[in-house]
């Protein structure tokens, strides 16, 4: 090959891969620090791994440069203006593109989350239709270990249906020396119950932030109906509420996710 042209070729490839991985980084940067996910897993793997492609890349367009030491030192004027206008209209089509790529990232974590929503729903949805008797059972809450270890019973039999399935607990509301509190039942008790061990409720009270209790109030005071969901770095939560008849109960999913949805 020419000299001439595998020179021309080494900065060609040099200057693609500054560009990607200028990209990269920005992206990496973008996806840590907003906690995004945006990629399914084995996507994301390739795209962190791609970086040293990127660099092997810049490294071998280096040494073929500085190798055959071919670069050109000067040019015509008009050659020179015709490249300086070239390189200021690439410039803007580079700067302008970060905003895409920007919005791209955040589209693709909208979309994780809202698809995550869409899941967690249909899983609630899917526990009352499908389980009648056990629902009538979470919805008759009552302080006492007979309902306490059926309800852990019941969860974790939930948890073993599917491997994908959500961490999910019963949230009811009582009180403790006349004040109200939130109390969490899940598939996990570390302890034992029996007649003659009788459960402490203290030990079962679930930490809510303010939005949470003033949600969770307008569904026990106020018959709230409306689920709520929410994601953040990752993390989501659903908090779906059941009635019958008078009893209310609050179905409650959380699930950690490393990865997004977007890819095969």
């Amino acid at each position: 090959m020419n000299p001439k042209r595998l020179v021309r070729l080494s900065n060609i490839i040099g200057i693609i891969s500054i560009v990607l991985l200028v990209y990269w980084v920005f992206t990496f940067i973008i996806i840590e620090v907003f906690g995004l996910k945006v990629f399914r897993e084995n996507i994301t793997q390739t795209f962190y791994m791609s970086v040293l492609g990127i660099l092997a890349l810049m490294v071998g367009a280096l040494i073929i440069n500085i190798m055959f030491n071919l670069t050109r030192i000067a040019q015509k004027h008009n050659q020179d203006e015709q490249v300086t206008n070239k390189g200021k209209k690439v410039g803007w089509v580079l700067l302008l593109s970060f905003p895409i790529l920007l919005l791209f990232l955040f589209g693709g974590d909208y979309m994780t989350s809202k698809k995550k929503e869409r899941l967690l729903v249909e899983t609630a949805k899917s526990i009352i239709e499908s389980n009648t008797k056990k629902n009538e059972h979470l919805a008759n809450y009552s302080f006492n270990v007979n309902w306490i270890v059926a309800t852990k019973d019941i969860l974790e039999i939930l948890s073993k249906t599917d491997d994908n399935f959500p961490h999910v607990s019963i949230i009811v509301k009582d009180s403790i020396d006349s004040e109200p509190v939130f109390l969490g039942f899940t598939s996990y008790y570390h302890g034992k119950l029996s007649d003659t061990i009788q459960p402490i409720k203290k030990t079962f009270i679930t930490k809510t932030t303010q939005s949470e209790r003033i949600y969770l109030n307008s569904v026990f005071e106020d018959e709230n109906g409306e689920y709520r969901y929410s994601s953040h770095d990752g993390r989501y939560e659903l908090f779906y509420p059941f009635f019958k008849g008078q009893n209310r109960i609050v179905i409650y999913f959380t699930e950690y996710q490393r990865y997004g949805k977007i890819g095969s």
